[in-house]
């Protein structure tokens, strides 16, 4: 019984020359053939890989498929950010964003269908959860995100940065986000240098420390306050992992991986953390480690209690930091026109597990967490 194709969309080097090997008697070399057709050329059609016999694309043909999300929607913001609607399934769908930038090209991908972490300022922490993405549906945004791309940069080197800032905690999704990490950083895949891949998390400090045995990526850390009793409030993972057992895993990371410094991501809320108190808790917590602070203006979406802090506010709260020794920036908006920018997420939920982290840290929520 033959079964269904295999998706070699999401495989690894290993699991893609084990697959050649055992289904079609090959050597390892066509796995990498393989690689090169499907991820730098962006090709999903057997018959169009010229320098593989026509035995073997026939081979391939019956036994495999390169399968990848449908586009359901596009969105042009007026700054040039791209958004896609992709459709997982009959009924989940999700978001990916491209930011174009003068040196840069930053390609903002997905990782769950909502995301059960219910921080209290995202979009889609509203939206509820369904599930995890597979390998696939990762890797996939990226493919159809550079297919897409082409009439920008033919050479297909529009994409210079990958983050994990769409919809999802990747680390809540563990098994299936490093393998795709990895063919992000595979040289036979999209050949990208680990500092042009940033996942970043909520703070689920096991799977931090694990990341750091496993994969070497950037490392964003959404952080939003400088203590306990407010970061429990916007960031309910906080109650399981509050601030001081956060950052020895950060600091544990950057040590473990050789790697430069952490950002740590603060979303700018009027009157609820923008204080000069908050800015010089910030900095006693943060000074002298491998560290920037990167300030997030909120943005705004339907049913929400909270404003952006002032332009003022936030310049000023910047100049404390780097004035008591802690590097800050402010993250440019982009693409709020179409609800790109960050914390606006929404994709479209279906079947969804309405569980508040702030109030229940255990169950079902925590079964989602390997």
């Amino acid at each position: 019984m033959v079964g269904d194709p295999v998706n070699l969309l999401g495989l690894a080097r290993a699991e893609l020359e084990t697959f050649v090997a055992e289904r079609l008697n090959a050597k390892p070399f066509r796995a990498r053939q393989l690689m090169k057709w499907i991820y730098r050329r962006g090709v999903a059609d057997f018959s169009r890989m010229s320098d593989l016999s026509q035995d073997f694309r026939a081979r391939l043909g019956e036994v495999a498929a390169i399968a990848v999300p449908q586009i359901v929607a596009e969105q042009r913001s007026t700054d040039g950010t791209r958004k896609w609607m992709l459709r997982m399934d009959e009924v989940q769908g999700i978001e990916t964003v491209y930011i174009p930038e003068p040196d840069r090209g930053t390609l903002c991908i997905s990782s769950q269908v909502g995301c059960a972490l219910d921080c209290s300022f995202c979009s889609t922490a509203q939206q509820g959860f369904n599930r995890n993405l597979t390998v696939a549906e990762i890797v996939g945004q990226v493919w159809l995100a550079r297919r897409e791309l082409m009439e920008t940069r033919p050479d297909g080197r529009a994409i210079t940065n990958i983050v994990f800032m769409g919809m999802g905690e990747p680390l809540a999704n563990y098994r299936n986000v490093v393998p795709a990490m990895r063919i992000f950083l595979d040289d036979m895949a999209y050949d990208l240098s680990r500092r042009r891949v940033t996942l970043s998390t909520s703070g689920l400090v096991p799977q931090i420390y694990k990341l750091a045995e496993e994969c070497n990526v950037a490392l964003a850390v959404s952080l939003h306050a400088p203590n306990d009793e407010l970061r429990n409030e916007l960031v309910p993972i906080n109650r399981k992992h509050p601030i001081d057992e956060l950052l020895k895993a950060c600091w544990h990371y950057i040590d473990k991986q050789n790697g430069r410094s952490v950002t740590f991501e603060y979303v700018m809320l009027d009157g609820i953390n923008d204080k000069p108190d908050h800015a010089r808790a910030l900095a006693r917590l943060l000074r002298g480690h491998p560290a920037k602070l990167n300030l997030i203006p909120f943005n705004s979406f339907p049913g929400t209690r909270y404003r952006c802090s002032p332009a003022a506010v936030i310049l000023r709260f910047r100049d404390m930091l780097n004035e008591h020794g802690v590097i800050a920036t402010t993250r440019r908006t982009r693409g709020d026109d179409i609800d790109a920018a960050c914390g606006q997420l929404a994709g479209r939920v279906k079947d969804r597990t309405q569980v508040r982290l702030g109030t229940k840290l255990t169950g079902r929520v925590a079964a989602e967490i390997p």
